[in-house]
């Protein structure tokens, strides 16, 4: 974010209008930061299925027209019959591998504790 805490513009990340909200929806939902991940090198639509199980197609269409709208992957056809498509990160997507890099070491070293956290407030809720 270009505004710091204590520029003119404090507090406007918090406001329902602000312009990084849905950016921020879009990158950080669970498949975009999948797609991401898997796109380690160019990547064909149904390797990406493939290896994200649980995904629909629609779902993976929807997730990558997002992520290419902002910037973040190109898409290329194939000259190949029929026709494929590959994806790839652009600079801008590759510059999200260290901060998604360190979320998912963070939630996986995390799980166990989480977990145990959350049956512990199933069992107080459920009663």
């Amino acid at each position: 974010m270009a505004t710091s805490e204590t520029g003119a513009d404090a507090g406007v990340v918090y406001r329902a209008d602000c312009p990084s909200r849905p950016i921020l929806d879009q990158i950080a939902d669970k498949w975009s930061m999948m797609v991401m991940a898997v796109l380690d090198k160019p990547t064909r639509f149904n390797e990406i299925k493939r290896r994200l199980e649980g995904v629909t197609q629609r779902v993976l269409t929807q997730t990558l027209r997002r992520l290419e709208r902002n910037g973040m992957i190109t898409r290329r056809v194939l000259p190949t019959s029929p026709v494929g498509v590959e994806y790839s990160l652009t600079p801008l997507g590759e510059s999200l591998q260290e901060p998604f890099g360190r979320l998912y070491a963070w939630t996986v070293d995390n799980t166990d504790e989480i977990r145990a956290h959350q049956a512990d407030y199933d069992q107080r809720v459920q009663g």
